[in-house]
């Protein structure tokens, strides 16, 4: 009985707000058959530091966070401070 545990980085996805949600999967596996997983997320708002995710993460948000989408991001949080 050999049981191996994998992860991996299984859904990328950029939100409306331009915010990026990440997902990764933690995959048990016994004899090469899946007998559990977990998941992790994260969400990186516009302009966050993402340097320590891995490449393809990095390669999409510096594709969806364009100066415009991180200063209405920005403009967003700002007006919601404003009218709380």
């Amino acid at each position: 009985m050999a049981l191996t545990e994998t992860k991996v980085i299984d859904k990328i996805e950029v939100v409306e707000n331009g915010s990026v949600q990440i997902r990764e999967v933690t995959r048990i596996m016994k004899d090469g058959a899946e007998i559990a997983h977990t998941y992790h997320r994260w969400v990186f708002a516009p302009g966050a530091d993402v340097s320590e995710m891995p490449a393809n993460v990095v390669a999409i948000c510096n594709a969806a966070w364009t100066p415009e989408v991180i200063a209405a991001y920005e403009a967003q949080q700002e007006a919601n401070k404003l009218g709380a």
